[in-house]
Parts: C-alpha cells; structure tokens; sequence
C-alpha cells in the first residue's frame, strides 16, 4: 500500500547523488517536505528522504494493517476454541442479568 501523500506526487519525484545530498542536505530536507527524495550510491537507489507527514502517515498505515491482522487472528482463535458451539444471544443474558439483580435487590429490600 502506497503512501497517499507519496502517491499524489510520485511524479515530483526527485533524485539525487549521494554527495550532492550530503553537501546539499538542507535543500534536501526542504525538497522532502514537498516530496521524497531518492539518493543514489553509484547510480542505484540506496535511500528515500521524506518528511516527517510523510513517515508518519506510513507507521500509521502499516499500524492499521497489522491492527486488523491480529483481529483476524483473534477471530480464527475464537472461532476455533468454540468448536462450532454457537454463542447465546446477547439480548438474553443481558435479561437475564437484570432478572437476577432485580431478584437481588428485591431480596436485600426483605
């Protein structure tokens, strides 16, 4: 999954040497903050500069993902322990929760 805020500027996309961007690493920084930057070591991609925006909207990404991965998970390990057994309906023990308290109450009330 693609960043959005890369995504809509994969076309600004910027490349740069390595020595130029040592030299000129606050352009670089700036230039981050509208897109990323690649640097190059010898002609091959070897880092991407983005902005901080940028970082954060990915963590987040990938946190969502594994978020729902281990809801996933979760699911399967329930649907596992109870063995095709059916869980009763919420409705009903919340009845009949209340039927016992009230009962409770009624009886401390004596």
């Amino acid at each position: 999954m693609i960043n959005p805020l890369i995504n809509r500027k994969v076309a600004m996309l910027k490349t740069i040497s390595a020595t130029k961007a040592r030299i000129n690493f606050g352009d670089v920084m700036k230039q981050a903050k509208i897109a990323p930057v690649i640097v190059e070591r010898g002609g091959k991609a070897e880092v991407v500069v983005l902005s901080k925006k940028a970082y954060d909207q990915l963590i987040a990404a990938k946190d969502k993902i594994d978020l729902k991965k281990r809801i996933e998970e979760l699911h399967a390990k329930i649907r596992a322990e109870l063995a095709g057994r059916t869980l009763p309906d919420p409705a009903e023990v919340i009845r009949q929760g209340r039927e016992e308290r009230d009962e409770q109450l009624v009886n401390s009330l004596h």
